[in-house]
């Protein structure tokens, strides 16, 4: 069994990015951010869904994608 981290709220999630909670909340509403998961009512991230999504995000230039 592979070791799994801790689910992450969006406070954690927008400081480790550098942007804010409302950001990350617009990014949702967007359908833009990272995965995420709702608990009840509450929003937490897997890091690896950051991480994938970092990952689908990385550039090389900034002409059109």
């Amino acid at each position: 069994m592979t070791e799994q981290r801790p689910l992450a709220e969006p406070k954690a999630i927008a400081d480790f990015l550098g942007t804010t909670p409302q950001q990350l909340a617009q990014y949702r509403y967007l359908g833009k951010g990272p995965r995420y998961i709702k608990v009840g009512k509450r929003v937490r991230y897997r890091w690896s869904d950051v991480e994938a999504w970092l990952t689908d995000n990385t550039r090389t230039t900034t002409g059109a994608a």
